[in-house]
Protein backbone atom coordinates (compact mmCIF):
# COMPACT_ATOMS: atom_id res chain seq x y z
CA UNK A 1 0.00 0.00 0.00
CA UNK A 2 1.63 3.05 -1.16
CA UNK A 3 1.87 6.45 1.44
CA UNK A 4 -0.81 8.63 1.56
CA UNK A 5 1.30 11.72 2.57
CA UNK A 6 4.78 13.08 3.04
CA UNK A 7 4.88 12.05 6.48
CA UNK A 8 4.06 8.00 5.81
CA UNK A 9 6.34 8.48 3.11
CA UNK A 10 9.24 10.30 5.84
CA UNK A 11 8.37 6.95 8.32
CA UNK A 12 8.79 4.02 6.09
CA UNK A 13 12.09 5.23 5.10
CA UNK A 14 13.37 5.63 8.40
CA UNK A 15 12.08 2.22 9.49
CA UNK A 16 13.95 0.96 6.93
CA UNK A 17 16.98 3.16 8.27
CA UNK A 18 16.59 2.15 11.47
CA UNK A 19 16.10 -1.61 10.42
CA UNK A 20 20.03 -1.43 8.62
CA UNK A 21 21.21 1.06 11.88
CA UNK A 22 22.20 -1.88 13.96
CA UNK A 23 24.20 -3.88 11.26
CA UNK A 24 26.19 -1.22 10.09
CA UNK A 25 26.89 -0.33 13.86
CA UNK A 26 28.28 -3.27 13.64
CA UNK A 27 29.74 -3.50 10.42
CA UNK A 28 31.70 -0.16 11.47
CA UNK A 29 32.86 -1.26 14.95
CA UNK A 30 34.26 -4.36 12.93
CA UNK A 31 36.11 -2.03 10.95
CA UNK A 32 37.71 -0.25 13.67
CA UNK A 33 38.72 -3.15 15.61
CA UNK A 34 40.23 -4.89 12.74
CA UNK A 35 42.11 -1.38 12.05
CA UNK A 36 43.39 -1.52 15.41
CA UNK A 37 44.45 -4.92 15.42
CA UNK A 38 46.48 -4.16 11.69
CA UNK A 39 47.81 -1.28 13.39
CA UNK A 40 49.05 -3.09 16.67
CA UNK A 41 50.08 -6.31 14.93
CA UNK A 42 51.43 -5.51 12.17
CA UNK A 43 53.59 -2.59 13.37
CA UNK A 44 57.07 -3.28 11.97
CA UNK A 45 55.43 -2.57 8.52
CA UNK A 46 54.84 0.25 6.95
CA UNK A 47 52.19 -0.29 4.99
CA UNK A 48 50.29 -2.31 7.43
CA UNK A 49 50.22 0.51 10.05
CA UNK A 50 49.06 2.90 7.40
CA UNK A 51 46.42 0.55 6.68
CA UNK A 52 45.76 0.27 9.94
CA UNK A 53 45.59 3.79 11.23
CA UNK A 54 43.36 4.24 7.75
CA UNK A 55 40.64 1.71 9.12
CA UNK A 56 40.68 2.73 12.52
CA UNK A 57 39.94 6.72 11.26
CA UNK A 58 36.86 5.05 8.63
CA UNK A 59 35.14 3.23 11.26
CA UNK A 60 35.25 6.16 13.65
CA UNK A 61 33.75 8.62 10.70
CA UNK A 62 31.16 6.29 9.71
CA UNK A 63 30.58 5.56 14.05
CA UNK A 64 30.02 9.26 14.05
CA UNK A 65 28.08 9.64 10.89
CA UNK A 66 25.40 6.79 12.17
CA UNK A 67 25.32 8.94 15.51
CA UNK A 68 24.74 11.64 14.54
CA UNK A 69 21.54 10.73 12.01
CA UNK A 70 20.39 9.18 14.67
CA UNK A 71 20.39 12.32 16.90
CA UNK A 72 19.09 14.24 13.79
CA UNK A 73 15.97 11.64 13.43
CA UNK A 74 15.69 12.29 17.26
CA UNK A 75 15.09 15.82 16.87
CA UNK A 76 12.79 15.08 13.99
CA UNK A 77 10.56 13.22 16.29
CA UNK A 78 10.70 15.34 19.02
CA UNK A 79 10.67 18.87 18.09
CA UNK A 80 9.14 18.47 14.64
CA UNK A 81 6.05 16.67 15.23
CA UNK A 82 6.54 12.74 14.43
CA UNK A 83 4.50 10.74 16.36
CA UNK A 84 7.36 8.29 17.86
CA UNK A 85 10.61 7.17 17.00
CA UNK A 86 10.14 4.06 15.42
CA UNK A 87 13.13 1.95 16.44
CA UNK A 88 14.89 5.11 18.37
CA UNK A 89 15.35 3.95 21.93
CA UNK A 90 13.56 5.82 24.57
CA UNK A 91 14.66 6.38 28.28
CA UNK A 92 11.53 6.70 30.47
CA UNK A 93 10.66 9.75 31.90
CA UNK A 94 8.88 8.47 35.41
CA UNK A 95 5.84 10.51 34.26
Amino acid sequence: MPPSNLSELVVIFLRLIMLALPVLFSLATLIFVWGIVKFIAKSGDTKSHEEGKSLMIWGLISLFVMLSFVGIIRFAYRDIGFSRPFGIPVLPTGQ
